[in-house]
């Protein structure tokens, strides 16, 4: 006896026979591969976020430094050229959600903008930040010469800083209590919890098991595929900066004898 098989899309595919009908389900639907490479939008926030905590960490020895600027001026002037790199990544990634955000990108729409006042404030920060490096990086090459002119590179440098210092302290307050947790997925290679992808696991639960499955692997393979993508850009920064900090640490010594700072 001839078989008839009824296929409706979207529908699982179902077959009759005389015996009964049965069902096949169909085969998981895959990641895209730019998604599997990057890990999409939450791979985004990723590396903001594993970037921005190194930049944390450099950034309070680098204020540090300050303090005891008389003493520690070669390695203020190291360390500023050493986060040249995640300086770079972080903005980097910034203005990539920025751009997939107004182009219109699926999921970055899904995930949504940042809230208000960081909103407002980051290209205020991203501005003052490139200030302040800008102008050691000038200090850095021109040496003491017109430093205490009005105009000069060292009254920019101070000036800049100190607004950077009260916008990064905001910035910190909104998004440091996120960073643990945040951190600690990444390093366990799991999705967070209350992330689009344990989301989309828990609504298509109701719908079947399979079903969520399907869903929850193919979220998690976004999230996680691009694991060693985002290492790599991370470790690279950290090397390419401190390729310019050996390069350029020796025109700290021309500070040395009466530092104007």
């Amino acid at each position: 006896m001839a078989r008839v098989v009824l296929a409706i899309w979207p529908v699982p595919r179902r077959a009759a026979t005389m015996e009964g009908v049965s069902t096949t389900e169909r085969p998981p639907l895959q990641p895209s591969v730019p998604a599997q490479r990057s890990g999409g939008a939450e791979g985004n926030e990723r590396l903001t976020g594993m970037t921005g905590a190194v930049l944390l960490a450099g950034l309070l020895v680098e204020c540090y430094t300050i303090v005891r600027i008389g003493h520690l001026l070669t390695l203020h002037v190291f360390l500023g050229m050493l986060l040249l790199g995640p300086v770079t990544l972080k903005a980097g990634s910034v203005l990539y959600r920025f751009a997939r955000y107004y182009a219109r990108n699926e999921p970055y729409r899904r995930k949504g903008p940042p809230a208000p006042l960081p909103r407002v404030i980051g290209p205020v920060i991203m501005l003052l930040t490139a200030c302040v490096f800008g102008s050691g990086i000038m200090l850095a090459v021109t040496g003491p010469g017109d430093t205490g002119s009005p105009g000069g590179w060292l009254q920019v440098h101070r000036i800049s800083f100190i607004a950077w210092a009260l916008f990064a302290f905001i910035h910190v307050l909104a998004y440091a209590w996120r960073l643990p947790r945040l951190l600690a997925a990444e390093a366990r290679g799991v999705a967070l919890p209350g992330s689009a992808a344990a989301g989309s696991a828990a609504a298509g639960s109701a719908a079947g098991g399979s079903a969520a499955a399907r869903r929850h692997a193919r979220r998690a393979a976004e999230v996680l595929g691009g694991r060693g993508i985002r290492l790599a850009l991370l470790t690279a920064s950290l090397l390419a900066g401190l390729v310019i900090a050996l390069l350029t640490v020796h025109l700290a010594g021309q500070w040395e004898p009466g530092s104007c700072f």
